[in-house]
């Protein structure tokens, strides 16, 4: 299924007035459908694969905001470090150790987000609370990566109520480090995707990831 133009701008218009950044998951999906998104207007784009991203990111028009959003290995972190615009899901003070050493390499500043453990699921990945603060803490010893934010995914449930929860774990501790002061101000609270992006707003998310409304389902 190729690009939906009207349900985008339905989309796009709706998270607007909410002030809410919509992320294109682009994962799987040919360039082909990127450019068609692209071709509307939209910049910022997601891919959760890192020889994915770097196939993709040559083909396509420079001004594109690249996030990488899925589980980054630190080996690979230097293929994506001279053009990623924020790497969300930093899960380990090791990861956040290696982004910079990169960036530095590449004479860049790279945004990323820390991802929060806040699902029930033990294989998903995050920092726990108490990382989360000591990191932040730390964070004048990688002078080429700027937190902006944090970042979480919820439980694969139907259970609404769960997911809500877990969204406003998540809210809490993004609400918790920006009342300590303005060294540590986060912007960008990056939860909710295609099935539950309007509760993720109602819970505070700032950024949205989504897929499947955009480009249809994943084979």
């Amino acid at each position: 299924m190729s690009v939906d133009a009207n349900a985008y701008h339905r989309l796009k218009a709706e998270l607007d007035a909410q002030g809410v950044t919509l992320l294109a998951v682009s994962k799987t999906k040919p360039k082909e459908d990127i450019e068609a998104l692209y071709q509307l207007g939209h910049r910022d784009f997601a891919e959760n694969y890192v020889q994915e991203l770097v196939e993709k990111q040559p083909l396509l028009p420079d001004d594109i905001r690249w996030h990488f959003i899925g589980h980054l290995q630190r080996n690979k972190v230097k293929y994506i470090a001279s053009f990623c615009a924020m790497i969300q899901g930093v899960d380990s003070r090791s990861l956040l150790q290696e982004i910079n050493k990169q960036a530095q390499k590449c004479g860049r500043v790279i945004d990323v987000l820390l991802q929060v453990h806040i699902a029930s699921e033990e294989t998903k990945f995050g920092l726990s609370n108490d990382e989360v603060f000591a990191l932040l803490e730390q964070a004048s010893l990688y002078p080429n990566v700027q937190i902006k934010g944090l970042m979480g995914m919820a439980s694969f449930t139907d259970n609404t109520e769960q997911v809500r929860q877990e969204f406003l774990t998540l809210k809490s501790i993004f609400d918790r480090v920006n009342a300590q002061g303005p060294h540590n101000r986060l912007t960008v609270l990056s939860m909710g995707m295609s099935g539950d992006y309007r509760l993720a707003i109602t819970c505070g998310s700032t950024m949205v990831r989504v897929g499947s409304l955009l480009f249809g389902a994943r084979s």
